[in-house]
């Protein structure tokens, strides 16, 4: 496994080649650190310019392209030659989606079909479909059975809200044109929500759509990649922000990665995006997992180092790993550097 480029290192991103058999590249993307963050914009342009030379530099070598959802911190939209003699396993954007991910998908689809078969995607949309969707809450057992004290009667007032939006947003996926699987002479596009791919003696899974941080985010929905190969298990979590909801951190626990790539909670959000008790969800399921797997290594990066006090916030991940022997490390880390961040403040 090899880190490409993390938050740590000055620019959004979470890009990461896993070389078994295959090269695979997982979320190809990078962008310029948030307004707030302390560093001049020239340097973070710069940063970002950085990191997307580096993922055109090991995308030369990729045989696939992950796509795990359809932020600019996780795809490119639009470098060809990134995606040129790849398949493309990528996050469905027909459904489980919110509105501008879903237009950001359109005009990548559009942008593949104008580059690899000088077509528009408009000459390949399908009619929409009509299908039913259940309560994606049915699937959270334990979060939505975990008792929040004084906080029980606020939260299920935002699950009945979320509820709400979420039946609006079938609505319109049951109205799209349906974006289907492209297959040109130079890439293949597979979408992958809650499929399993083998490739040459590689395995590949990738779960259902999860929410992006917290239940029913209007951020939208991403999924998690699973690649296994001679034995060894490496997870890509995307955005599960910490994880927040218990039970994602479940499921990790109990696929027992030897690697994983574990997304952090956005702690410069905390007050505004990020309430304290969903915060603290993130911190509690961060430790379970660190105590949880056997990993020989954690990269726990992507939103945390966004702000100066990130592990201040979160020490008791880190305190538990080190009590534990744990390999906990930011990107900048694994390379033997210092978060950028900190070298800021």
């Amino acid at each position: 496994m090899k880190p490409i480029w993390f938050d740590s290192l000055g620019a959004k991103s979470s890009a990461v080649l896993v070389e078994t058999d295959k090269k695979i590249l997982i979320d190809p993307g990078a962008s310029a650190m948030h307004p707030n963050f302390p560093a001049p914009k020239i340097k973070k342009l710069y940063w970002r310019e950085r990191a997307r030379a580096e993922i055109r530099k090991y995308a030369k070598i990729a045989n696939i392209v992950i796509i795990s959802h359809y932020h600019y911190d996780h795809y490119r939209d639009f470098e060809g030659e990134i995606y040129r003699n790849k398949i493309i396993f990528a996050k469905n954007p027909n459904e489980y989606i919110n509105d501008s991910q879903r237009k950001r998908a359109e005009r990548f689809y559009g942008n593949i079909c104008r580059k690899f078969a000088n077509e528009e995607l408009e000459n390949f949309l399908e009619k929409p479909k009509k299908r039913r969707y259940k309560d994606p809450l049915n699937d959270l057992e334990i979060a939505i059975s975990k008792d929040f004290g004084e906080y029980n009667k606020r939260r299920r007032e935002l699950l009945e809200r979320g509820k709400e939006w979420f039946d609006k947003k079938i609505k319109r996926w049951q109205n799209y044109g349906v974006i289907p699987e492209l297959k040109f002479k130079n890439v293949c596009v597979r979408f992958a929500d809650g499929k399993k791919f083998r490739v040459g003696k590689t395995k590949l899974r990738f779960t259902k759509p999860l929410f992006h941080g917290v239940e029913f985010s209007k951020v939208g929905w991403v999924f998690a990649t699973v690649v296994e190969y001679k034995g060894q298990k490496l997870i890509h979590s995307s955005d599960l922000n910490g994880p927040i909801i218990e039970d994602y951190a479940e499921w990790i626990i109990n696929e027992n990665p030897d690697i994983l790539i574990l997304d952090g909670p956005p702690t410069y959000l905390i007050g505004y995006m990020l309430n304290l008790i969903n915060f603290k969800r993130a911190l509690e399921n961060a430790k379970r997992i660190v105590k949880g797997i056997d990993a020989e290594l954690i990269i726990y990066d992507h939103h945390l180092p966004r702000e100066p006090k990130f592990r201040e916030r979160t020490k008791e991940v880190w305190e538990l790993a080190k009590k534990l022997g744990k390999k906990v490390l930011t990107g900048a880390e694994y390379f033997g550097r210092k978060p950028i961040i900190l070298n800021l403040t």
